[in-house]
């Protein structure tokens, strides 16, 4: 064990101890050399002698005082500036009160100058200020920034260079040299009255000089301190770094530093929506509080991607209850968890209700809503992964049409004021499976709407029910980080050492993060006269091999291909999935006007009357409980507009079953 490590470990009292030492030690030698500079001669000083009761209350006057600044409760790991404007206070008052003392004693046959006092101060604030400067380097192991390499730890640290001189690179600065497993050598910076000086012992180098601070410093990373900077001006930043060999990191936005979810110090991968550049729209709060603030509000799929999403944007609303319906076990208890700490810091007092229950049971549906006396409800539980709900036709068929059908039918008999319906640009023109279902289940509730009274499908004997529940639907692209997200693969990818695989050279999609996403869909939300289908802004396209493309290089590695066979990372091109196609889509037909919200456009879509729609679900229902998957896909081309499967079918059951058809 080293002496620091020692050091580190003593008991509290007894490193209060060694630095009161070290303090009368000081002291003494101030005063000394304070006698020394001002008589030029070491003969008339007299410790033992004439000048004995000066020494002997100098750590009298000092230390007390010292005590009562709190100057022994500083960790000296951490010692900043505020502690060394309390030791010049601290050393001001010990000055000055030895001057009384000096008076006070009057004549002494020993010389004691009054200009010694004035080379005591200084010397005082030297020795006990550069003492503690010193042990702060020492304890964090950083020498270098003192200029005293030889006296530091083996350079075997990652050199990083901290982009951003401001209050946040700085605080980045003292947590890295305190953790020691990165070791900071510059600053980056786009102010250019701030090129060439000194900050903390960096130098800052202005943004056109790159090359030159890797010459100088030979920096591996770069860590963007800039947490309040918009993910447009991010992406110019990004887009200046890609082209070298550097990995890049960032701190947490201003908005999770600020709501106490993340520190300075937590550094993370670079967010893949600087890469898109896309900065959200602020949103209207009257909007977002229209269906919510007050009333009881359900979640389905409250464990999922959005729904979970969905969830932290109501209770920031402040609704009366919030009933988090989930089949997933564990996602629900996550969910359930996170929302509980969050009521807990905030002191609201809303009543949150976990509920474990699939939309597929429509007499747990109703009896949930009824019992709870649901107002608004937002249905994101669906399956969602494309080549998954492929492979398993059947079960996509239960939970994304007759889940939604089920929870529409109980929002109706539950007088439910506001039903919206997450739905997916997947829906327009599909070619798989997952998109003709949500297709559907958009079909379904654009029926509802038109309908002031109906009979329900699956009880024909029972009266028509009447009709109070607003259905909107809300259709969006990819959400950036959500269950099946192509961007954590790619890390994942990355961090394994390659090969990046995307399914096609061309492939493009819309992307927008799950927090603007969630914040559209509770405003489009509350925009819904009843069959309204909302599409949101989702920007313009990304190719999918350019966003992996990026992230090997913000990782500080190369591509290897064909030109540069020695790089470190390689791209596969793995062909498309079954159901996937190359672009999406957010329109059917070209039908779309404008709302109230810059974001959000209303589309004109067609839809089936209810009768004819009930006529296509018992067929459809018939269809899933034998497990025919030709005549489900025949079902849902002859009714959802544009539905062109692509290739044969996969769906494991149907597969399995044919198989041993044929064996037999």
């Amino acid at each position: 064990m080293s002496l620091r490590e020692r050091l580190q470990q003593l008991p509290r009292h007894q490193k209060r101890l060694i630095q009161v030492v070290a303090d009368v030690l000081l002291v003494w030698l101030a005063l000394w050399g304070a006698f020394y500079l001002r008589l030029g001669s070491a003969a008339q000083i007299e410790p033992l002698g004439g000048h004995a009761w000066l020494f002997a209350i100098a750590p009298c006057l000092a230390i007390p005082l010292f005590v009562r600044a709190g100057m022994y409760r500083a960790v000296m790991r951490y010692v900043g500036n505020d502690a060394l404007l309390t030791i010049a206070r601290a050393v001001s008052l010990s000055s000055l009160l030895l001057v009384l003392a000096i008076y006070w004693h009057g004549y002494s046959s020993a010389l004691v100058p009054r200009s010694m006092v004035f080379n005591y101060w200084w010397l005082s604030l030297l020795l006990l200020g550069g003492l503690r400067l010193l042990m702060r380097q020492y304890f964090q192991g950083d020498w270098y920034s003192v200029g005293l390499p030889f006296l530091g730890r083996p350079d075997t640290a990652v050199r990083v260079a901290i982009y951003g001189a401001g209050s946040a690179g700085n605080q980045l600065l003292a947590a890295l040299r305190a953790a020691g497993s990165l070791r900071p050598v510059a600053f980056l910076d786009d102010d250019p009255q701030l090129a060439g000086r000194i900050i903390s012992g960096l130098r800052v180098y202005p943004r056109g000089q790159l090359q030159r601070l890797l010459e100088d410093t030979a920096a591996r990373e770069i860590l963007l301190a800039l947490p309040s900077v918009t993910h447009a001006r991010r992406r110019e930043i990004l887009a200046r770094l890609e082209p070298w060999p550097l990995r890049v990191r960032s701190v947490p936005s201003i908005s999770a530093l600020s709501s106490g979810q993340g520190r300075v110090q937590d550094l993370q991968e670079v967010d893949i929506a600087d890469l898109l550049g896309r900065d959200a729209v602020e949103p209207h709060p009257e909007l977002l509080e229209r269906c919510i603030r007050g009333r009881v509000v359900l979640v389905s799929g409250a464990g999922g991607s959005i729904g979970s999403e969905l969830c932290r944007q109501i209770l920031g609303q402040e609704p009366c209850a919030l009933i988090l319906l989930e089949h997933a076990e564990y996602s629900l208890y996550r969910i359930h968890r996170e929302l509980e700490q969050r009521l807990r810091q905030s002191g609201q007092s809303i009543r949150l209700v976990p509920v474990l229950g699939s939309v597929r049971d429509p007499r747990r549906l109703l009896e949930i809503l009824q019992v709870w006396q649901v107002e608004t409800l937002y249905h994101a539980a669906a399956y969602k992964h494309v080549p998954m709900v492929e492979h398993n036709v059947a079960e996509g068929v239960l939970n994304n049409v007759f889940g939604t059908l089920y929870l529409a039918q109980a929002a109706i008999r539950a007088r439910v004021r506001h039903f919206v319906l997450v739905s997916t640009d997947k829906a327009v023109r599909p070619t798989n499976v997952m998109g003709s279902t949500k297709r559907l289940a958009e079909l379904l509730l654009q029926a509802f709407s038109q309908e002031c009274v109906l009979r329900l499908y699956g009880e024909p004997s029972v009266e028509p029910w009447p009709n109070q529940t607003r259905f909107i639907m809300v259709r969006f692209g990819n959400v950036l980080g959500s269950s099946g997200s192509v961007i954590p693969l790619f890390r994942e990818q990355i961090r394994q050492g390659g090969p990046v695989t995307v399914t096609h050279p061309e492939i493009t999609r819309y992307f927008m993060t799950i927090p603007e996403a969630a914040q559209l869909v509770i405003q489009a939300g509350a925009m819904g006269r009843g069959g309204d289908v909302f599409v949101l802004d989702m920007g313009q396209p990304v190719r999918i091999v350019e966003l992996a493309e990026k992230l090997i290089r913000l990782s500080g590695l190369r591509i290897r291909d064909s030109l540069h066979p020695d790089g470190d990372i390689a791209l596969a091109f793995t062909g498309l999935r079954p159901g996937e196609k190359l672009y999406e889509e957010l329109l059917i037909g070209d039908g779309v006007t404008p709302t109230d919200h810059p974001m959000i456009r209303a589309a004109h879509e067609d839809f089936l009357p209810w009768a004819s729609l009930c006529q296509v679900l018992a067929a459809l229902e018939a269809a899933v409980r034998s497990g025919d998957v030709p005549l489900i896909r025949q079902i849902l081309c002859q009714q959802v507009s544009g539905y062109r499967p692509e290739g044969g079918i996969v769906d494991w059951a149907w597969l399995q079953r044919q198989a041993c058809e044929t064996a037999g």
